[in-house]
């Protein structure tokens, strides 16, 4: 059985660990945030933004040149097809109605390929608050295209320069803001990480996928249940919500997949379950890559938006009860992936989202068995990634 219990935890993993200048914030939102996403006022806005506004629900697409291939039936859930171009984008409406309902004035996000930070820009712009987006300088220099989307939508852009200068980086800058702006601030999350209650307030917010997977299924398949759901993960917002209404349904696989860099043993993985031990990470008990005395392991991957040391604690979970399958894809074989879906189906995938769909050349299935792939993001800000790669 996959729960929170009201500490924040998921079996060993989850709950909150954090300095006691962020007391008061976590406090605020934890008294709160179950309040107002309960109320009628809260869930008819949150609902209506979402069809209105986001374009939900996202169709559930079977690729049928994609099933060919691989001999099994395989559908693609496109959130590649929400507005900012990714699933982000559902959470952060969650949150900016949220952070209005507690009044706070100002919002800061910390983001890793941009589609968090350009969904949080987006936001801020439709509600007419001040944003500031933390993001490493790498990722910043990779990712161009995204950091002058919000740049245009009104956010202030700050590059993290310590570390490895990515994802874990931003993230540790925005925690730190965080704490000299209590009052007035609320910090956007994009994942599944940080302390309780953020990742099952997350994971909340983007549960609308794997709600959408169902309804959408019976009337496809005549049945709700998929035999296995795919998605990538690097903290794991986008894999939490299509795993969602599943968990605790266990005919049905859950397939976690990892960014494996160069080679999981190569010392340039993002492949947290292989690689990592329990520490504390960004104010949440979870897996995460470190040295023998704690420090955290720098990660690589040629997604921003897996560059991560560790994976949300629902997903250490899912991974130390066995209840979630967790595969690594090295970065070739994603970008292979990624032309493939390309030339088969006509959409150009995220790199993020190349990583699940290279998982079918690793998983053993059946062929009478329905697959549904969760596409989190188009590929619009990884031509450049893609063009330096070449080899299509």
């Amino acid at each position: 059985m996959i729960k929170i219990d009201e500490n924040g935890f998921y079996g060993d993993f989850g709950g909150a660990y954090i300095p006691e200048m962020l007391y008061p914030n976590i406090e605020e939102l934890k008294e709160n945030y179950e309040q107002i996403m309960a109320s009628e006022s809260f869930k008819t806005e949150f609902d209506s933004l979402l069809k209105d506004y986001v374009g939900r629900p996202t169709p559930l697409f079977h690729a049928q040149r994609l099933s060919e291939k691989y001999g099994v039936k395989i559908y693609l859930k496109r959130e590649d097809l929400c507005h900012t171009g990714a699933h982000k984008i559902n959470n952060t409406v969650g949150q900016i109605i949220l952070a209005k309902r507690l009044n706070k004035k100002r919002i800061i996000a910390e983001t890793g390929a941009g589609q968090h930070g350009v969904a949080t820009a987006t936001v801020c712009a439709l509600m007419g608050m001040e944003c500031t987006v933390y993001m490493g300088a790498v990722d910043m220099e990779r990712q161009k295209p995204n950091v002058e989307r919000m740049r245009i939508l009104g956010a202030t852009v700050v590059p993290a320069n310590s570390g490895s200068k990515t994802l874990k980086d931003a993230t540790n800058e925005a925690m730190r803001q965080w704490i000299n702006n209590p009052v007035d601030t609320h910090y956007i999350i994009g994942s599944v990480v940080g302390p309780h209650p953020y990742p099952e307030m997350v994971a909340r917010f983007q549960s609308v996928i794997s709600a959408e997977i169902k309804a959408q299924l019976l009337e496809k398949e005549g049945r709700d249940s998929p035999d296995i759901v795919i998605a990538c993960v690097g903290g794991g917002s986008n894999a939490a919500g299509a795993f969602y209404h599943y968990y605790n349904d266990e005919k049905v696989r859950l397939v976690a997949v990892e960014a494996a860099g160069l080679g999981v043993t190569s010392g340039k993985s993002a492949a947290t379950t292989q690689l990592g031990k329990p520490g504390i990470l960004h104010g949440s008990k979870t897996l995460l890559m470190q040295t023998e005395d704690g420090q955290v392991v720098e990660p690589h991957s040629i997604s921003a938006g897996l560059d991560y040391p560790g994976i949300g604690p629902v997903h250490a979970h899912l991974f130390a009860s066995g209840r979630g399958e967790f595969l690594a894809v090295e970065d070739e074989d994603a970008m292979i992936a990624g032309i493939e879906l390309s030339r088969l189906e006509g959409i150009i995938p995220a790199i993020e989202s190349a990583h699940a769909l290279s998982a079918l050349n690793q998983l053993k299935y059946k062929a009478s068995d329905i697959i549904v792939i969760n596409l989190s993001g188009r590929g619009d800000k990884d031509l450049e990634t893609y063009i330096k790669w070449g080899n299509y």
